[in-house]
C-alpha cells in the first residue's frame, strides 16, 4: 500500500447514473409491495430497509480513482507509477473503438457504460502479464495532468500501444 504522505494529485468516484439511481430506488422500494397486504405500517419499514439497502449497495460498489505521487488506483486494483508508460484518453468513437475493435481481453478493465470517456494507460512492468489499463471516468483531461500525459484526448480510434 502506499505511503500515508501520498498525496492525491487527482480523485474522482465512478457514480451511477441518475437513472441506475432511479431504478434502485424502485427495486428498493418494490419489496415493500410484499408486506403493505399485511400491515402498511410493515410495508413503509420494508420499503425504507428496501431503499437503503440498494442505496447503500450502490455507494459501496462505486469504484475510485486515484492518481498519487507514488500510485495510480482505480477501483480495487493499484500500480506503482513507475511501472505506467504511455497515457492517453479517448472519447466518443475513440472510446467506442477502445472498448470494441481495440479491446485486448488482457487489459485490466474498469468501465462504466454511462461514462463515455476512457482513459488507456499502458503497463511496462516486464511481470505484469496486462498491456494496460482501461477505465472510464468523467474528466480525462484532469486523469491526463495528473499522470503527466501531454497527449490530447482522442476522439478517433487509436491504439495504446500505437507510436
Amino acid at each position: 500500500m502506499g505511503a500515508m504522505n501520498d498525496s492525491a494529485h487527482y480523485a474522482e468516484k465512478l457514480w451511477p447514473a441518475w437513472w441506475i439511481w432511479l431504478a434502485g430506488v424502485l427495486i428498493g422500494a418494490s419489496f415493500s409491495t410484499i408486506f403493505f397486504p399485511i400491515d402498511p405500517f410493515y410495508g413503509f419499514v420494508a420499503m425504507a430497509a428496501g431503499v437503503a439497502i440498494v442505496v447503500a449497495a450502490l455507494i459501496a460498489i462505486t469504484p475510485r480513482i486515484e492518481v498519487t505521487d507514488q500510485w495510480l488506483r482505480v477501483g480495487r486494483a493499484q500500480i506503482e507509477r513507475e511501472h505506467l508508460g504511455r497515457v492517453v484518453a479517448h472519447s466518443g468513437a475513440g472510446a467506442r473503438e477502445q472498448l470494441g475493435p481495440g479491446f485486448d481481453a488482457r487489459s485490466f478493465q474498469c468501465i462504466r457504460g454511462w461514462i463515455d470517456p476512457v482513459v488507456t494507460v499502458e503497463i511496462t512492468d516486464e511481470q505484469d502479464p496486462v498491456p494496460y489499463w482501461l477505465f472510464s471516468t468523467r474528466n480525462p483531461q484532469a486523469v491526463l495532468a495528473a499522470l503527466g500525459s501531454q497527449e490530447p484526448v482522442r476522439t478517433t480510434g487509436v491504439s495504446v500501444q500505437e507510436g
